[in-house]
């Protein structure tokens, strides 16, 4: 195995800030080093330690408070071709002894993977950008108690029709992780995360319906306020009250831009390395062929600050960069970490661990309102049940809640409810995609229109 010793980058992001980050760049150190006696001919680690605090409110009382303290260890240890891995949640010295000699047991069983092995050097990352993810919070229990009372004290103050709640939610987390290999390579990430939610339920006669809102991001201070948040999650569930069923036939359909990050994400899933080397994506062999309409461009930006999945590095230590995935309308890349970049003969796109801050650009202005303008006449889809995306075939079945509108405007609810198409038919048939994005959210997207769909209503 290669000398162990870890090459701490001189970045001040990549210089450790309390002693938990010493220690985790430590335990690094004692890892490899415990790798190279069991005779490793390379290996990788990952070590993350993480704290924070959930308090959940439900009428006037505090339902849970709960404090977390997280922490886990992965390693794996190669022998050649042959790859053995183990984890553990337990960071002392004896479980990581333990989690070693695992992994070299299960290396001495493991058939050989010409595959297997450390990202190239040559593909490490070797810069590291300040990315403004760490922000703690100078709150205690009472302010977030605070939060989560004042959320749901106005949710249910909102309109009598509020009938019940599932509870109004505030969490707070902060965490760092270490990833280091024997070529002497080490990136410290450390970053924040805030989330607040409600759950409410609504009901007018016989009329009962249930609907959410949430936001998540790295500064408190990006959060809205909590009675805001309340108030917008009542509206949500008052707005589903009186729902009729839609007759069956074919419209199109407009998905919110709470559930229009799904479509990308089954773009995502289909040129991903593991769908294409084991030949189960519909979209094997279409690097370079159109898939969208030419006005569309989607695109990752892993190293944008302050955004929810940013980082210099992936999963394997390869360099993130900015880069297309659609430009034009064309496919332009694949998405795929080291080891399904040999599998088919391909580099490696610094995706270990999945695209980072997929963003798709709005091609209107003037978010919802505007799009369900432009299109005039369909079917509004505000939530998705079920998982009936098959990724082999393209083939899509989804069961629906949403809105019937006309002449630009929404008329009346509509429930009991699929869509189905195919999602070749779905990308290619992209009318246009609204500007009412969360950029807090890891997939950036906004409300996207598309061709008439099948939709199975009532005869």
């Amino acid at each position: 195995m290669p000398p162990r010793k870890l090459r701490v980058p001189d970045a001040p992001e990549q210089q450790p800030q309390d002693d938990t980050e010493a220690e985790l760049l430590a335990l690094a150190e004692a890892c490899l080093a415990g790798a190279e006696k069991r005779g490793a001919s390379a290996a990788e680690l990952s070590l993350s330690r993480g704290q924070g605090l959930t308090v959940t409110a439900r009428g006037e009382d505090i339902e849970t408070l709960e404090y977390h303290q997280d922490q886990s260890f992965s390693i794996s240890l190669y022998y050649g071709e042959h790859t053995g891995s183990a984890s553990s949640t337990d960071l002392g010295e004896p479980a990581i002894e333990r989690a070693l000699d695992a992994a070299q047991q299960i290396a001495r069983h493991t058939e050989p993977d010409p595959c297997s092995g450390l990202a190239d050097a040559k593909n490490l990352a070797d810069a590291f950008p300040p990315l403004d993810l760490h922000h703690p919070w100078s709150g205690d229990t009472d302010a977030a108690i605070g939060q989560a009372l004042t959320c749901e004290q106005a949710a249910r103050a909102f309109d009598k029709r509020i009938t019940n709640s599932e509870g109004s939610s505030f969490t707070h987390q902060a965490g760092s992780s270490v990833y280091a290999n024997s070529l002497g390579f080490v990136g410290l990430s450390r970053g924040t995360r805030y989330t607040l939610s409600s759950a409410l339920v609504a009901g007018e006669g016989e009329s009962m319906q249930r609907d959410y809102d949430y936001r998540s991001c790295r500064k408190f201070e990006d959060l809205p306020p909590a009675a805001e948040l309340g108030e917008r999650a009542a509206a949500r569930a008052l707005k589903r009250l009186g729902a009729r069923k839609i007759d069956t036939g074919s419209y199109p359909v407009v998905f919110e831009q709470a559930v229009s990050g799904g479509l990308l994400g089954s773009l995502v899933s289909a040129i991903s390395g593991g769908s294409l080397y084991r030949q189960a994506s519909f979209l094997l062999d279409h690097k370079g062929k159109r898939l969208f309409p030419e006005f569309i461009h989607i695109h990752e930006c892993p190293l944008e600050p302050g955004a929810a999945v940013s980082s210099a590095f992936d999963g394997d230590g390869v360099a993130t960069r900015s880069r297309d995935l659609v430009k034009d309308g064309i496919l332009t890349d694949y998405v795929l970490d080291t080891y399904a970049g040999r599998k088919l003969d391909l580099p490696s796109t610094g995706n270990a661990g999945g695209v980072r801050n997929l963003t798709l650009d709005p091609t209107l202005k003037g978010g919802l309102p505007a799009l369900l303008k432009e299109i005039g006449r369909g079917v509004l889809v505000t939530e998705l049940i079920g998982s009936g995306t098959n990724i082999v075939t393209g083939d899509y079945s989804r069961g629906a809640f949403g809105y019937w509108f006309e002449n630009g405007e929404i008329q009346y609810p509509v429930q009991e409810f699929t869509i189905a198409g195919n999602l070749r038919d779905m990308f290619a048939g992209v009318q246009a995609a609204a500007d009412d994005i969360d950029w807090h959210r890891s997939t950036r997207a906004g409300s996207i229109a598309l061709e008439p769909m099948t939709i199975a209503g009532q005869s």
